[in-house]
């Protein structure tokens, strides 16, 4: 199961996990709130796993690769750890099935604190198109991932401030339509 909590402020390695001091943990529904979606899926069966077909044809998730974040198996691994770290945004959901390996994504809450999402293998997460994010790796320093798209992907990050898109002004909305 999935864990996520407030993050401290600390400007020490992204990789840690920047728990506050006590921990402030925040539950799967207050993640619901946000717009985030999890899912537990079998990553060890997911070339013929049902609920993964499911998932692909209810959500019209066409493309899909697969993505191995470490340094001996992504080109320019340390200038792209640094821009998936940059704080942005996309136009489109971002939806992300860890196989193997572990990793954070950060979320903005509606106060614009930071909330760190625990992700290893089965974990399938989606974020919505316009909430500021970043990923990191975690100690491990690996991940393996499925990336899935609606159509063709499009990899295009807007870094903050990209107030004036659409897909944030959208998003807001939602916010604000959860917290009534």
């Amino acid at each position: 199961m999935v864990e996520a909590w407030y993050m401290d402020e600390s400007p020490e390695d992204q990789r840690a996990p920047h728990r506050l001091q006590p921990n402030r943990p925040v539950s799967l529904e207050q993640l619901r709130r946000l717009g985030v979606v999890y899912r537990k899926l079998d990553a060890d069966n997911y070339e013929t796993d049902p609920c993964l077909k499911e998932i692909r044809q209810a959500e019209n998730y066409s493309w899909m690769d697969i993505v191995t974040i470490h340094k001996d198996k992504l080109p320019n691994y340390e200038e792209k750890i640094k821009t998936f770290y940059e704080e942005h945004l996309h136009l489109d959901d971002e939806i992300r099935y860890i196989l193997d390996g572990s990793g954070y994504f950060d979320v903005r809450d509606k106060d614009d604190k930071w909330i760190r999402i625990s992700m290893e293998k089965g974990d399938m997460i989606t974020l919505p198109a316009g909430i500021y994010h970043r990923f990191t790796l975690d100690e491990n320093n690996y991940v393996k991932a499925m990336r899935l798209f609606v159509g063709e992907p499009v990899w295009t990050p807007y870094n903050r401030p990209a107030d004036d898109f659409t897909a944030r002004k959208q998003y807001l909305k939602f916010l604000a339509a959860e917290a009534q």
